[in-house]
């Protein structure tokens, strides 16, 4: 690596999708395209990786990240602990390998335990037939508030904000080098934009939202946490954000109908992707 690509690397923010699916895995012939992996979003800021969720998609980013050792650990940052945000997380590989740091942050779970008693709950009998100390890997355990400002790793800063979902959640916006992108995943508008999701997405480069349902779906799910794309438009809209990024998808939404939100989100707000598994954006 010449001296110019090094200095390139060390300044880049990129995001990879390796989960894009909602509440529950997807293993279906017609789900491919899009992937039927739940949550789990991996974003290089340099040299650093975090982690957002921990969803069965993160069981492929754990596989690929035991091919080069990083001393420097790995940062997960939960959105919520509901079970398809959570349930990759004792099939990460990195878990199992010695010496190799993994901090776990959570920003909603003070009242119940913190986050270390909910991976705990996970990783317990009859729910599993392991636990947290058959981990091989350091586990360091944090809990924040969510509206706190964060810098896990050195030229890092994360801001955060309590997300409208059953239970509580935590929205997250990445900053580094100069660029953001906004992590905003689940979370319910009751059709007015709220003002600290705003703040989380202004000017960011990308925005990438939880987008489970359509407008015409939202009446039959009210109360259950989620938005529609249509939402997400305008919360992107609003806040002069870049390139807008649908995520969180429906189980019942199969490859053709995410075409079609795909091409109504284009109509509706030109250059809006549609997050794929394996799915990569440079920012």
């Amino acid at each position: 690596m010449t001296l110019n690509e090094a200095s390139a690397s060390a300044s880049s923010l990129s995001v990879r999708f390796w989960g894009v699916r909602g509440s529950i895995a997807c293993p279906r012939p017609d789900m491919a395209r899009y992937g039927g992996n739940t949550p789990c979003v991996e974003v290089r800021c340099g040299d650093h990786t975090l982690i957002f969720d921990a969803g069965t998609g993160i069981r492929a980013l754990g596989q690929t990240l035991t091919e080069t050792p990083n001393p420097a650990g790995f940062d997960i940052f939960l959105s919520h602990c509901h079970i398809d945000h959570i349930v990759g997380l004792p099939f990460f590989a990195p878990m199992f390998m010695a010496d190799q740091v993994i901090r776990v942050w959570a920003g909603n779970l003070q009242s119940a335990g913190g986050v270390e008693e909910a991976v705990r709950k996970l990783m317990s009998f009859p729910l599993f037939p392991l636990q947290v100390e058959a981990l091989r890997a350091k586990l360091e355990f944090r809990d924040f508030r969510a509206g706190d400002t964060i810098q896990p790793r050195p030229g890092v800063t994360l801001r955060t904000a309590p997300l409208n979902h059953p239970g509580g959640a935590t929205g997250y916006r990445i900053e580094y080098n100069g660029r953001a992108l906004a992590y905003l995943t689940d979370f319910e508008t009751g059709g007015k934009i709220d003002p600290r999701l705003l703040e989380l997405a202004k000017g960011a480069a990308l925005v990438i939202v939880d987008a489970t349902y359509t407008d015409d779906e939202l009446p039959a799910h009210a109360g259950w946490g989620h938005s529609s794309w249509q939402q997400g438009v305008q919360l992107a809209n609003a806040a002069g954000a870049g390139r807008l990024c649908l995520f969180h998808h429906d189980p019942d939404h199969d490859d053709g109908v995410m075409d079609t939100i795909a091409a109504a989100a284009e109509k509706m707000r030109p250059g809006t992707i549609v997050a794929r598994e394996g799915m990569r954006v440079e920012l």
